[in-house]
């Protein structure tokens, strides 16, 4: 099968949502979409193996349980189309979302990214997160041009050969941190990353308080791992980043608000144990 489009998705011990991706994945209006799915060490190996075999065009590829940058660099190693496109297992991209960051790619940009949303509304822990991941990708957008400067891995497309050029920091072990610093080595290197707002995917978390917490604290320690390597770690966001972020938080209702306000404390506080790991000289990888 000589496909136009691979399709990357990192998966660990979720191949309930890892279903519901893939059935999404199958309902893609481009045609022969190559579906490359990298289980990174799951402890049921057996059970993504079966949802994957179930789904006609998907492969599988094992990972080492190194993190999801190393697992991305594991599927676009086994890719086989000129366009490359992530999404992640607990998200659903919608039927054409890949035609639409493969004919932005065709425009001339590198890569394109598209809008990701809340696919549980029900959730406000959910609610508060997808706000957060939202606005610091939107934030980055320059309207007379399209271009962004950050995109979240669950939804962006790429010409393979630059991903090839430009692998994941695989330094990175967590889900966090790892798709800021690859955009920023992207358009660092003068590509362009260009808003497709047609290419929209929902992303289904499933969340409770104490999982929250944790996402947030991930966040920041990711944060601080980047800003270090990118040596902005003095260099604060705007009052209006902040702002913003609070208001898109707030027109969810007070609950969520609330969440996104308390999540900027967790994230401040993974940023210190990341910095005091980092002055230990271990790194904080685990």
């Amino acid at each position: 099968m000589n496909s136009r489009i691979s399709v990357v998705v990192p998966t660990r011990d979720r191949p309930g949502r890892l279903a519901t991706c893939l059935a999404a994945l199958r309902r893609q209006t481009a045609p022969e979409l190559e579906i490359v799915v990298v289980d990174d060490a799951s402890r049921d190996a057996r059970a993504v193996a079966g949802t994957v075999a179930a789904v006609p065009g998907a492969r599988l590829v094992r990972g080492e349980g190194r993190g999801p940058a190393a697992a991305r660099n594991a599927g676009v190693r086994e890719a086989r189309a000129p366009v490359v496109c992530f999404t992640d297992d607990d998200c659903a991209p919608v039927p054409g979302w890949a035609a639409a960051l493969a004919g932005r790619i065709d425009a001339g940009p590198a890569a394109a990214a598209g809008p990701t949303r809340n696919g549980t509304p029900q959730s406000v822990l959910a609610t508060a997160s997808q706000a957060i991941a939202s606005h610091l990708a939107e934030a980055t957008i320059d309207p007379p041009t399209g271009r962004m400067r950050f995109a979240p891995t669950c939804n962006i497309g790429c010409r393979a050969e630059v991903c090839r050029a430009l692998p994941f920091d695989e330094r990175y072990p967590l889900a966090a941190g790892e798709d800021r610093d690859w955009c920023a080595r992207l358009t660092g290197a003068g590509h362009e990353l260009a808003f497709e707002p047609a290419a929209l995917v929902l992303h289904h978390q499933e969340l409770d308080a104490a999982g929250f917490w944790r996402q947030q604290l991930r966040y920041g320690r990711g944060g601080y791992r980047f800003r270090a390597d990118h040596g902005t770690l003095l260099r604060l966001e705007t009052p209006r980043f902040y702002t913003g972020l609070l208001r898109r938080g707030w027109a969810h209702g007070p609950r969520a608000g609330a969440l996104v306000g308390l999540a900027q404390l967790a994230t401040a506080l993974g940023m210190t144990l990341e910095a005091v790991a980092a002055r230990r000289g271990s790194g904080g990888d685990r």
